[in-house]
């Protein structure tokens, strides 16, 4: 996690965290949901392999994600919000919202 006095407003520092390319989507999938990499990949279909890994290395980094190992063969691998990752859904929502009427309103043109 960065050092707070490395933003300069706490826009720069939420866009820091969740700005990335697919992040707020990742972490929207994972409202209600403890997904696998191959689940969240299916709901981000433009996403790459190595993208996905990236943003989800960044998110797990910034503790937004919980990523669990289960020591079996092969491999077993599960993603979920941690706490602090919960505490970013009224900003997902109201994302949600912002994006409806956008779409809403396009439409209408």
């Amino acid at each position: 996690m960065k050092c707070p006095s490395t933003f300069s407003c706490p826009v720069e520092a939420t866009l820091d965290l969740i700005g990335g390319k697919y992040k707020a989507l990742i972490l929207w999938h994972l409202i209600d949901n403890t997904l696998r990499f191959n689940e969240i990949g299916k709901l981000i279909p433009k996403a790459t392999p190595k993208m996905l890994t990236q943003q989800l290395r960044e998110l797990e980094n910034d503790n937004l994600v919980i990523r669990k190992v289960y020591p079996v063969v092969p491999p077993k691998v599960e993603y979920s919000l941690s706490d602090f990752g919960r505490s970013i859904i009224p900003i997902l929502d109201a994302m949600c919202k912002w994006g409806e009427n956008y779409l809403a309103d396009a439409s209408k043109k």
